[in-house]
């Protein structure tokens, strides 16, 4: 556990470089609501199949208009999806979590989709494809709900903000409550509960859908490979808004632009992303890292090249087999 609890430290860090930032003026934390809205909504939606483009969701839930071509089940999750995020904020500043905030973000999702079964437990047996465990049995879903809501209320001021995130994730999973939508809500939960403990979204991306689900599967044995896995995206999360804050935000003042110390100042934006990413996912291809950063493979083949004339990075075995190695983070004086 010492890797995990070194990087709820970075988390803890980067809370507190965000920190710097506040109080943000309403229209930014407007502004943010809505990025995290968008962003959420499709990463998440993603990782279950939705053929919806970020951008086509961002005009489905903003606008109400359909994408032509696309299923209608698809623009019925994205719209779901963005009411129940909407949710979480009415209920960050409630005392505890209850098993009806459970059921009406499921509600709120799946009300569209089928209402019949929207915000109900499932009343039918379900298996899980390519895991080697069972959920759990109908008769024992209302029980395991009720200890879970219990567990987290009993946990909340007692464990890090990113492993009680992540816990809750994985037990809620493990328990499989609806008949459709438990990965949203799984999602939405924990986001919920990094935001109410002064943390910010965390985003799993689509490239990152085999990690995901490995690192879940492998949970029912060794829960600490999930929490790790979600450490990294919330440090990845709080990396890219702390480079949006940096860009975006005129009104901070000298002193907390000191305080704000940017890791490796001397790189460019792209530079400082690609590091970043090889940071956290040394074995990534070219292929995988311009997926992840939003780049073009020849930007990361040509950004990766830079580094490593400057002894930031180094590849460490074959292009084929083996990783990517950070040398150093920050320009040396």
């Amino acid at each position: 556990m010492s890797e995990i609890t070194d990087k709820f430290k970075k988390a803890d860090e980067n809370s507190r470089l965000l920190s710097a930032y506040r109080p943000l003026p309403p229209e930014t934390l407007k502004s943010l609501r809505e990025y995290y809205r968008v962003g959420l909504t499709y990463t998440s939606n993603a990782l279950e199949g939705n053929s919806l483009t970020e951008s086509e969701t961002k005009v489905v839930i903003e606008d109400g208009l359909t994408i032509e071509g696309k299923p209608l089940r698809d623009h019925y999750e994205a719209v779901g999806h963005a009411r129940a995020y909407d949710y979480i904020y009415q209920i960050i500043e409630k005392e505890g979590l209850a098993e009806e905030n459970i059921l009406t973000l499921h509600r709120l999702f799946y009300q569209q989709i089928d209402a019949e079964k929207a915000g109900k437990y499932r009343e039918v047996k379900v298996y899980i494809s390519g895991s080697r465990y069972a959920v759990s049995a109908v008769s024992k879903i209302p029980a395991e709900m009720h200890k879970l809501v219990q567990w987290y209320n009993e946990n909340e001021k007692k464990l890090h903000p990113v492993e009680l995130a992540a816990t809750l994730h994985q037990r809620f999973v493990f328990i499989h409550p609806f008949v459709d939508g438990n990965g949203r809500v799984a999602r939405l939960l924990m986001n919920l509960a990094l935001l109410r403990n002064g943390f910010t979204i965390a985003i799993i991306p689509a490239v990152l859908r085999h990690e995901y689900i490995y690192s879940l599967e492998t949970a029912h044995t060794r829960p600490e490979v999930f929490i790790d896995f979600i450490a990294d995206r919330v440090i990845a999360t709080q990396l890219d808004l702390l480079r949006l804050m940096r860009e975006d935000n005129d009104t901070v003042n000298d002193t907390v632009n000191d305080t704000v110390k940017v890791s490796a100042s001397r790189l460019s934006k792209t530079e400082q992303t690609v590091l970043d990413a090889i940071s956290l996912y040394p074995d990534y291809s070219y292929e995988k890292l311009a997926t992840y950063c939003q780049f073009s493979r020849p930007t990361i083949a040509r950004t990766i090249k830079a580094l490593q004339s400057r002894e930031f990075v180094r590849r460490i075995g074959s292009d084929k087999t083996g990783h990517w190695e950070v040398i150093r983070k920050e320009e040396e004086e």
